[in-house]
Parts: C-alpha cells; structure tokens; sequence
C-alpha cells in the first residue's frame, strides 16, 4: 500500500529528557515494521559497541554519529510508519532545554502529541513547558504515554499517581482530561507497546500503537488561499531551486503562479514532489519539495511564505498578540526585545505595548496597561518585527499565527496573533 492511501497525520513526542521519547519512537517503529529486523540487530551491535546496550530503540532516530556517542536527541529527524488506520510522520521533539526551538518548529506543524513521562521520576520541568506549549500551539489531541513501567515494578499504584499529577497540570492549562488515554508501558521492554502484556493485567485499555489509532485527521483547510512556510532551499543542478516545506492551507499544482512574500517575488510552480514521488496536487499537511521557474536561492529564506499571486501572504509592520510568559527570570516590559520564533521564521521583535493583563482562570481583564508582566501571567501585547515578516491571524490561518519568544537559550513566552497591521506599499 502506497503512504498516500491511508489519511496521513503529524505526529509530536514531547516530554522530559531521559523519559525515554526516542526509545519510545523506535519501538514503535519496529512494532509498526518501519524498522527491519536487520536494521535493528546493526543498531544494537553499535549500540553495544559504545557501551549503550539499551539504546537500540533510541539509535532509530538518532542517526547522526555525534547524537549518538553523546547520548542526546538533538535536532528534529523525520521518521514514517503505518498503524491499522493512518500513515503518520513522526516530529521528534528533542527534550534538552536549549533544544526547545526544534520542538517549538515541530508542535507548529504536529496534528497530534503523545507527552511521555515516566513513571518512575513523574512530573518534571519539561513535561509542563512541552505541554503547555503544545496547548498554546494549537495542538489539541493528546494521548499521555506513562513510560518505564518495568523500573516501577509494573505497579498499578505507579501508574494512578502519575496519571493523576499529569492530569492536574494539563487540565490546569486547559486540557480535556476525560478525553485523554494514559497508557502504561516499557519502551525498554515492549510491554504494551504493541502486544497486550500480562504484566500489566490490571490496565484494560488500548496498547500504546493502537492507541495512536483514536486520533482524528484534522479537516483540511482546502478551501482557502495556499499558505506554505519555507523550511529550506536547494539548488539542484539541472534542476534549479527547490523550495521545502509543508502545505498549511490551500492546495499547490504545478503551473500555479505564486508570490514569496515578504520579497513579493512572483514566479510559478514547474513540479511538485514528495516522498520522491511526483505530485499533481499538494494539500495541507504535506511535506513537498518544489521546482521553481527564474527564482535563484538566494532570493527565498527559510521563513519566507508562498502564497497565490492573487492573494499574497500578509506581510505586518506590526501585530498583537496574546502571550502566556511561560519561563522568564524576571519580568517583561516594553521595550523588550527577544527573538520570536513564528512558523519557519526567526526574527527578533520588540514588545512596545502590554495592553492588559488577563486572568489565566477566567480569561477576564485583570489589569489595564501593566508596567510589566512575569512568569505565569496572560497578556495582550503589541508586537514590531525588526524586518518584514509574514505573520498571519490564527482565526484566519492558525500555523502561521502562533510563535514562540525565546530568550536566554529558553522559551520565554508563546503565544497566538489576534490582529495584524499590514506593511503598506
């Protein structure tokens, strides 16, 4: 069966460091048959030849020889496999601190997460940031993955507690917990990653595989204007520049004229491929590379939008926002300028106005034009990129009005767009 057939979804793993995201990732992929057998056995030979025999499952994703004699996930790798029902492209979202951009990049183009903790350790720093980011960044579908079952004994009582501190903060941030599968499991083991395991007797619900199978496919947004940030571009001999990024709105055929904003760069589409194979149409949620005519590389950035020619990406002078301050040592006032981290694009922007502070409860006005706002607090503020930078609605095109403001090697805040000024001219 051909990848395309079945309905396709992005998926995110998000948690803590060491709660064992990557060896989770790789056990699913062999369960799933993404892995052979032999690559497996190459992985555990290597993987005993470093001195990290339990690191098969994490070596799946872990291709870069530097990751692996380090012991750390670094940047997002890419990885396919099928369940029963969909084809799913795996966003794998390193857990390090300073690696929270490579995770900000992934939960902005996710369909769904699964947030691992481990049972054993519960809870952690990590564990809310990614949560609460991945709220913040739309993503609503969430199943949580209590991993290392076997270090706690395959305790049932383990598992309850930890279900029950995961639940308290994601329904603190908003989540629907009634809606949320928590899955005890062993990604060291397998147990209940793709067979049912009688050490876990008392648990009667879906293994972690077929649990991934409750997710739903996200309407396609075909019906309005093409929306594509641009992850990369390469110049391919006899081939020209190829654009690479993911469909966010609308559909993309060879011969459409298109704009890349901000430059207003007019050109048209020659092919359009994905997964080495070449296609007539490009809707949302798929990852292309295309081939365009007359435009040399250096002329399109990562971070640059394509729109029709006949409605071009929004380009801002400024825009507004509403922020929740996740993480930030002191306070934020106006004047401050971090960097924003908004679909592909990174640009630094200055915070010039906090119009009101909101009640994270209540989401009612708690105070009127505050000098500063800190850690925890919910605000409205006014946003000026230092260049010209596509920044849409999230009303209106939701991968493109949400961002992520870093600062110090953190995230600092994250928010979504409520309004934009349009650059004149």
């Amino acid at each position: 069966m051909k990848m395309a057939e079945k309905p396709h979804l992005n998926l995110i793993f998000i948690g803590h460091v060491d709660h064992g995201k990557s060896t989770t990732v790789g056990r699913l992929m062999y369960a799933a048959g993404a892995v052979s057998e032999q690559d497996m056995n190459k992985l555990r030979e290597e993987a005993k030849a470093l001195g990290k025999a339990t690191f098969e499952f994490a070596f799946v994703m872990d291709q870069l020889k530097e990751e692996r004699e380090r012991g750390v996930t670094i940047d997002i790798a890419h990885k396919d496999f099928q369940t029963a029902k969909y084809y799913f492209t795996i966003i794998d979202a390193p857990g390090h601190r300073d690696f929270v951009k490579n995770m900000i990049t992934g939960a902005s183009q996710a369909d769904a997460a699964v947030l691992v903790c481990s049972a054993q350790e519960g809870v952690q720093t990590q564990t809310r940031e990614h949560a609460q980011l991945a709220k913040i960044l739309g993503i609503n579908q969430l199943i949580v993955a209590i991993n290392k079952m076997d270090a706690v004994g395959f305790d049932a009582a383990k598992f309850e507690a930890t279900k029950a501190s995961v639940s308290t903060f994601l329904k603190a941030i908003g989540y629907d917990t009634g809606k949320i599968l928590f899955v005890p499991y062993s990604a060291l083991t397998g147990d209940n990653v793709k067979e049912k395991s009688d050490k876990l007797g008392w648990y009667n619900g879906p293994t972690l595989l077929a649990a991934l199978d409750t997710f739903t496919v996200p309407a396609k947004e075909t019906d309005k204007p093409l929306r594509l940030p641009i992850q990369d571009v390469y110049s391919i001999s006899g081939f020209g520049t190829v654009p690479v990024g993911r469909v966010e709105t609308g559909v993309m055929k060879p011969g459409d004229q298109i704009v890349i904003m901000p430059a207003g760069v007019k050109t048209d589409v020659k092919s359009i491929e994905m997964h080495h194979q070449q296609l007539q149409k490009a809707e949302p949620g798929d990852n292309i590379g295309f081939n365009i005519k007359g435009v040399d590389k250096k002329d399109i950035h990562r971070g640059d939008v394509i729109g029709p020619a006949s409605s071009p990406p929004t380009v801002v002078d400024e825009f507004t926002g509403q922020i929740v301050v996740i993480n930030h040592p002191t306070a934020i006032a106006p004047g401050y300028s971090p960097v924003f981290h908004i679909h592909t694009a990174q640009i630094a922007c200055t915070i010039t106005e906090i119009t009101e502070k909101k009640d994270p409860k209540t989401g009612q006005t708690s105070q009127k034009n505050p000098e500063f706002i800190k850690t925890g607090d919910v605000a409205i503020v006014k946003i000026k990129p230092s260049r010209p930078v596509c920044v849409e609605k999230f009303s209106e095109f939701k991968a493109l009005g949400r961002f992520a403001i870093r600062d110090m090697g953190q995230t600092v805040a994250a928010g979504v767009v409520l309004d934009v000024v349009k650059k004149q001219g």
